[in-house]
């Protein structure tokens, strides 16, 4: 209607649960409760980009190493430098080994930057404040203690905490490990995973479609977002609706410390992965969250495998990955708690977003100059719009986000 509000309206024609179920944070601390970190391992340097401390690390050395100059110039007493008046050149120490030089007042040693100072040395005089005339000098600045000289220490003491257990490793801390002289690092477990996709309707991407099928487009979706969050992914198999075929591929994905399931673990006749799993041992410990898209998510445990049942449409799978999956994989790589939650900020929302379902409800949207916009259908199926979406609105229960509101915005990227 022209001149009508722009509003998306999400979850209206949703029906009431007859059954209880949990919310996403009872689901999610329970999920948490029940996996624990890998035993660490050691990798070298370069391998532990992103990954996460298996412990504490402190300092070793401090930085800088030794007392040096901050420029080329002239290491000097300053108490002895009056402008205009000259200082014997005694000596040159470039950067790299001391040669062990000395100062008294009146001396002086020409020095290079990141040299070691000369004992008796307190100051550094730029040459470009210099004259020197053979063996001799003339400052023609003031100069003070300390000045252009780089104190052992200043940056990092002996003792100091380098990094946390749990916390990320980025690409500047392991600059800074190497300046410790270290050639490796103990970091946290890499975490195996499988991907067992379900449904006689679906047919490997390169297969000829018959009539009532579709792609199978789960399976490299959640590959790509295990390997995101730098979880292995050694297994990929997919089931047609048989009992026997799934209860092996079940049997082989147990073998990992995680298996991701998709679709068949909802309530149709069809759907067999809860009877399978029962078969092959697991335990189940929750099934039906109170989130949209996804309800119909199982978390349960084997062994040492946790297990996670995830609904088959695919922007359900994508959301509860994210929201359960993910928390879980990287508490098992020794994560700390801050690096469990998704990425937050703030964004103003571009147009009126309602939720009408019983359910919160995540709308996939995109983040543009401060705003955010839903984009393309917010059904569970929509591959299109999740494809153009770098960020993602959780809208409570019965909620109304008037348009120009600022909005919490979970980042994607």
């Amino acid at each position: 209607m022209r001149g009508a509000r722009a509003r998306v309206v999400v979850g209206a024609n949703s029906r009431r649960y007859r059954k209880l179920v949990i919310t996403e944070a009872e689901a999610l601390a329970h999920i948490l409760e029940s996996v624990n970190p890998l035993s660490p391992r050691r990798v070298p340097l370069v391998q532990a980009r992103e990954r996460f401390a298996a412990g504490d690390i402190l300092a070793r050395l401090a930085l800088p190493v030794f007392d040096n100059s901050a420029m080329d110039g002239y290491a000097v007493v300053a108490s002895s430098c009056r402008t205009g008046q000259s200082q014997r050149v005694v000596g040159e120490q470039p950067a790299g080994l001391d040669r062990k030089l000395r100062i008294a007042p009146g001396e002086t040693v020409r020095i290079l930057t990141g040299a070691p100072m000369p004992e008796g040395a307190d100051a550094v005089v730029m040459q470009e404040d210099v004259q020197r005339d053979g063996s001799q000098i003339f400052i023609h600045a003031q100069v003070e203690p300390g000045e252009f000289v780089r104190r052992r220490g200043l940056d990092l003491i002996d003792g100091q905490k380098i990094l946390s257990a749990g916390e990320r490793i980025q690409p500047q801390t392991l600059g800074l490990l190497a300046a410790q002289g270290l050639t490796d690092v103990e970091i946290g477990a890499e975490v195996r995973t499988a991907i067992v996709t379900t449904g006689d309707e679906l047919i490997r991407p390169g297969g000829s479609l018959g009539a009532g099928q579709i792609y199978e487009s789960n399976s490299t979706l959640l590959h790509a977002l295990c390997e995101k969050w730098e979880a292995s992914v050694s297994l990929v198999e997919h089931c047609q609706d048989d009992a026997s075929s799934l209860e092996a591929a079940l049997r082989r994905g147990l073998a990992h410390d995680v298996l991701v399931i998709v679709g068949g673990v909802s309530v149709g006749a069809r759907d067999l992965v809860k009877p399978a799993l029962t078969a092959v041992g697991a335990q189940t410990d929750l099934w039906r969250v109170s989130v949209k898209p996804g309800k119909p998510f199982l978390f349960g445990r084997a062994g040492g495998c946790a297990i996670f049942g995830l609904p088959g449409n695919p922007v359900s799978a994508f959301v509860t990955f994210l929201l359960f999956v993910r928390p879980a994989i990287l508490r098992m790589m020794g994560a700390d708690e801050k690096a469990l939650s998704l990425p937050t900020y703030d964004a103003q929302l571009a147009e009126e977003v309602q939720n009408q379902s019983d359910r919160p409800h995540y709308v996939r949207g995109q983040v543009a100059n401060g705003k955010f916009t839903p984009i393309g259908r917010q059904e569970s199926h929509a591959l299109y719009g999740l494809s153009r979406a770098n960020a993602l609105l959780r809208v409570p229960s019965g909620e109304i986000f008037p348009g120009g509101a600022t909005v919490p915005i979970l980042a994607l990227g």
